[in-house]
């Protein structure tokens, strides 16, 4: 009897492990329940409280939620410090595949909505700095214009980051330099645009006929950081125009690489593309660098390969491609 008794004891608890964290059983309940969405409300705002402002329900269902799938999962979602809360290397984890999950759905949506007329829906655009600062806004205000009801979201980054938001879907559509090809992006507009010396007219440099690196250097030059593609091409001819390279103005910015340009103490390498304004109005002149093997940039307007892009991001990049195929991108090669 006493065998019997402890065989179904032992039973029990077998039940009881399996429906503890990870069993499929009891994940099944908890990820069909609004954990989820309350999880990932919290996740966006690292707020309680706001998430259940935007959700329209009690902070406390919002809580309860968040502690059901934290005991589903048997692991800490958040970091809680008072009333800060921060994501745990599983809630990022979670976190960044809801929003895998949940992107369809929501994207499903927007064409649903599209269809019945009310054109609606969000595009995720990454750019680099020197598009957003020439021929972006132009695109962004003639696109605003044609679908006013459509959501725009951009972000400014490098030219390695916006390859890997494709990549991993958090972009769309992205702008920017392409140096090392990948069979994972696609590119609807590829432009080669050539490297040179940005500076003021009145530079010394402005007036050597055949300007190479060598050249350059018994000057004060601006270049790009490594987080810049300019600085991986540029960077192999710079260790061989010299043994040893001079002090060098370095930043991480398009930007202040021109403004730096405009100050006329500085010449900054990089392409015309960010200072075409500046190169119009003749306040900058631009001439490419003629050093033997020096390759271009390519600049692409660029999709993951294979993604298949919903209606709102398919409409702007097909919008997208006309606008760059007509426009004349300053140092591209033709």
């Amino acid at each position: 009897m006493a065998k019997a008794v402890s065989g179904k004891a032992e039973q029990t608890a077998l039940e009881r492990r399996r429906e503890t964290a990870l069993s499929s059983s009891l994940l099944a309940r908890v990820f069909h329940q609004p954990s989820l969405l309350y999880f990932k409300a919290v996740a966006d705002c690292l707020s309680v409280r706001d998430a259940a402002r935007g959700l329209h329900v009690a902070a406390s269902a919002v809580s309860r939620q968040v502690v059901q799938l934290e005991g589903a999962l048997n692991m800490s979602l958040f970091n809680r410090d008072g009333h800060r809360l921060t994501l745990t290397p599983a809630g990022e984890i979670l976190c960044r595949h809801i929003g895998r999950v949940t992107a369809p759905l929501e994207a499903a949506i927007s064409e649903l909505d599209m269809l019945r007329g009310l054109k609606t829906g969000s595009v995720r655009i990454a750019s680099v700095e020197s598009v957003g600062l020439s021929f972006l806004p132009s695109l962004l205000a003639d696109f605003g214009r044609r679908y006013p009801r459509l959501h725009l979201d951009v972000s400014i980054t490098s030219a390695a980051e916006v390859i890997a938001r494709l990549i991993d879907e958090r972009a769309d559509v992205g702008f920017g330099f392409l140096t090392t090809p990948t069979p994972r992006i696609e590119q609807g507009v590829r432009r080669d645009v050539r490297l040179g010396v940005l500076m003021r007219p009145d530079h010394p440099l402005a007036s050597v006929p055949k300007l190479t690196l060598a050249a350059c250097l018994d000057h004060p030059l601006a270049i790009g950081k490594k987080e810049l593609s300019i600085r991986e091409i540029i960077e192999p001819f710079l260790l061989r125009a010299t043994y040893t390279l001079p002090p060098f103005l370095e930043v991480d910015s398009i930007r202040i690489l021109v403004e730096l340009a405009l100050q006329g103490h500085h010449a900054s390498i990089m392409t015309p593309i960010g200072a075409h304004l500046d190169i119009a109005e003749r306040d900058l002149v631009f001439r490419p660098l003629e050093d033997p093997g020096l390759p271009t940039n390519r600049f692409g307007l660029m999709v993951k390969a294979g993604g298949g892009l919903h209606f709102a991001p398919a409409v702007f990049y097909e919008h997208a491609k006309q606008h760059f195929g007509a426009l004349e991108l300053p140092g591209a090669i033709l």
